[in-house]
C-alpha cells in the first residue's frame, strides 16, 4: 500500500484519544476542535473498516480492536517521538507530563518520600501520579509506566521485578488482651479469632490466607466479619485491635520496633510478595520514562528483607 500522510494523522488523533479520554480533552492537546478530532477518528474508521471507540454522551472508550490497535502503535510512536528528538539534539531531554499508575502503598510508603530528588534532576518534568488498585489497561487509560505488587498479569507489557517483601501476620497488644494469643495458624479458623480480610482487585474476592515454612505451605480457611480493600485501612484496623492482618513486611519495621504490632507467627512467615515497574515497550521508551525506570530502580530495587525494611521509617 502507498504510504498515505492522512492515515499518519490519524493515528497521531487515535493515539491523543486514547491517552486523554475524550475527543474534547484531544482536540485541546492537539489544537483542533472536537468536531475537527471527531471527523478524523471517522475517516481513520472508514480506512481500516474498524470501529475504534464506543462513543456515548457520558464516556468515550476504545473497542477490543481500537485497544489492540494502540498496542500495537504505541512502541511505533514512542520510537517516532524519540527520532524527532535525536534529530533535534534533545534525545536525552526529559520533560513534559509523565503519568504513572501506581499501587497506594508504593505510592505512599517508597514513591512519595524520595520524589523530592527526582523531580529536582527534571526541572521541565510534569510528574502525574495516581494511586489505584488495579493496573488496568496502561495503554488506553494513557499511561507511561506503573509500580504494582503481585505476580505479573499475562500481558504484553515489560515488567522489571525491583523487590521481593516478606508477609506477615500480626495483631496489636489490645487485640491479643482481648481474644488472647493464637500459637498456630490454624486456630485462625476457629470463631474465637477476627482476621481481617483483604479484597483481591482481580476477583472482588478476599485473598486466601496461606503460611509459608521451610517450603511447606499451609493453607487456613480463617474467620473474619470485616473485609478491606486498602493496605493503609488494613494496617490502621490491626493497630486498633479490630483484628489479625497479613501485610507485607515492607514500612511495618517501625510499628514492630515500638510494640504497637506483634508478629504471631514468626516460623510461618516464609510468604513473599514481589513489586514490578510496567511499560508499554522495551524499544526505544522516551526519555521520561527511562529516567523513571532508572529512579525506581535505583531507589527501590534489589533484594529487601529485614535489614534493608528496617531503615524504612514510615
Amino acid at each position: 500500500m502507498d504510504f498515505d500522510g492522512r492515515l499518519l494523522s490519524g493515528v497521531g488523533t487515535l493515539m491523543a484519544v486514547a491517552e486523554t479520554g475524550s475527543f474534547a480533552r484531544a482536540a485541546e492537546v492537539l489544537g483542533l476542535t472536537p468536531s475537527g478530532v471527531s471527523r478524523a477518528i471517522g475517516r481513520l474508521e472508514a480506512r481500516l473498516a474498524l470501529r475504534l471507540f464506543d462513543r456515548n454522551p457520558r464516556a468515550t472508550t476504545l473497542t477490543a480492536a481500537g485497544r489492540r490497535l494502540v498496542a500495537d502503535l504505541a512502541p511505533l510512536v514512542a520510537g517516532m517521538e524519540e527520532a524527532t528528538r535525536s534529530a533535534a539534539g534533545e534525545a536525552q531531554a526529559v520533560q513534559g507530563r509523565l503519568r504513572i499508575n501506581c499501587d497506594p502503598w508504593f505510592a505512599s510508603l517508597l514513591l512519595v518520600p524520595r520524589l523530592q530528588a527526582f523531580l529536582d534532576s527534571y526541572p521541565k518534568l510534569e510528574l502525574d501520579v495516581v494511586v489505584r488498585d488495579r493496573l488496568g489497561d496502561l495503554i488506553s487509560d494513557g499511561f507511561d509506566a506503573a509500580v504494582r505488587f503481585g505476580e505479573p498479569e499475562p500481558s504484553a507489557l515489560i515488567t522489571r521485578k525491583l523487590l521481593d517483601t516478606r508477609i506477615m501476620t500480626c495483631a496489636a497488644p489490645s487485640y491479643i488482651a482481648r481474644y488472647g494469643r493464637p500459637a498456630h495458624p490454624e486456630d485462625l479458623a476457629t470463631p474465637s479469632h477476627e482476621c481481617l480480610l483483604f479484597r483481591d482487585p482481580a476477583t472482588g474476592r478476599p485473598f486466601d490466607w496461606e503460611f509459608h515454612r521451610d517450603g511447606q505451605i499451609l493453607p487456613v480457611n480463617v474467620h473474619g466479619r470485616l473485609i478491606l480493600d486498602d493496605a493503609t485501612t488494613s494496617v490502621s484496623a490491626c493497630l486498633a485491635g479490630l483484628g489479625i492482618a497479613q501485610p507485607m513486611v515492607l514500612g511495618m519495621a517501625p510499628l514492630l520496633e515500638s510494640g504497637r504490632l506483634i508478629e504471631l507467627f514468626p516460623d510461618w512467615n516464609g510468604e513473599h510478595f514481589p513489586l514490578h515497574v510496567y511499560h508499554p515497550s522495551r524499544h526505544l521508551p522516551p526519555a521520561k520514562v527511562r529516567a523513571f525506570l532508572d529512579f525506581v530502580s535505583t531507589t527501590v530495587g534489589g533484594p529487601w528483607d529485614e535489614p534493608l525494611v528496617a531503615r524504612v521509617r514510615m
